[in-house]
């Protein structure tokens, strides 16, 4: 590992930057580094500019792809290496405003029919019942089953949170059938590493190959069935201050 890595790796641990951020933002700085051959320490904003412009027109990210780059860039350059930048240096790509694509409640349940495996099936319920994350419903604990508050704690959450959800009777049913058959400890979801829970890309291809099976055409992913909580807690007649609590977010204008 590099000296500057290292320093870039420390700066976002004091900051008390999430894992999957900081392993994005070294990765970032990486390919940057590789597309000149040379350490970001001996480059400049010019050079920012063209690795932009290739991450657009040669490579064809979107605009949340290239925000990620330069974000990573910004930290780099402002924190880990001090330079005197403004924001004009690094400038951030303005991302179209797109709304989600939104399952139907009876879709939903179409969607959630079609998954066979029983782990796999319990935690799409629950990312869609609780309106979790991705990460946040592969990390929960046995232990943060609360039936007798009927409630789901969630621990470190996005910035670093804990927080409670909503528990459901429908859900807890499905967690007691599912720990019946299993057992699983200390995680809720394990994985296929013993002791670890189970990964994103796990829960992301079963989500993906009940979606070829339910024959819906909207695209599926684990997120989506988070935007279908809300969703259809606002169609239900929840305030938004409720679901803004219930979703982790810190701002109301998400």
């Amino acid at each position: 590992m590099t000296p500057l890595r290292q320093r870039m790796l420390d700066d976002m641990s004091i900051r008390n930057f999430a894992e999957n951020t900081q392993l994005s933002y070294v990765q970032q700085i990486g390919c940057f580094a590789r597309y000149f051959g040379r350490s970001p320490e001996q480059l400049g904003p010019e050079q920012v500019r063209i690795y932009q412009s290739h991450l657009v027109k040669d490579r064809h990210l979107s605009a949340s792809s290239v925000g990620t780059a330069t974000a990573a860039l910004r930290f780099l350059y402002r924190v880990t290496l001090k330079r005197d930048w403004t924001s004009d240096d690094i400038p951030m790509p303005k991302k179209p405003f797109k709304l989600p694509v939104v399952l139907s409640p009876e879709e939903v349940t179409l969607f959630l029919a079609s998954v066979a495996n029983l782990k796999h099936r319990t935690i799409l319920m629950t990312l869609y019942a609780a309106g979790l994350r991705i990460s946040e419903a592969t990390h929960l604990l046995v232990t943060d089953v609360d039936s007798q508050r009927m409630v789901l704690r969630i621990n470190q959450g996005k910035g670093n949170k804990d927080r409670y959800v909503m528990l459901s009777p429908r859900l807890l049913e499905a967690l007691r059938s599912y720990w019946t058959v299993g057992r699983p400890k200390p995680w809720l979801f394990p994985g296929d590493v013993p002791g670890q829970p189970i990964s994103r890309n796990a829960v992301g291809q079963a989500c993906e190959k009940a979606r070829r099976a339910c024959g819906i055409a909207k695209p599926i992913t684990p997120h989506s069935l988070r935007h279908a909580f809300a969703t259809h807690l606002l169609e239900s007649g929840a305030d938004l201050r409720t679901i803004q609590l219930l979703l982790g977010h810190r701002s109301l204008a998400t």
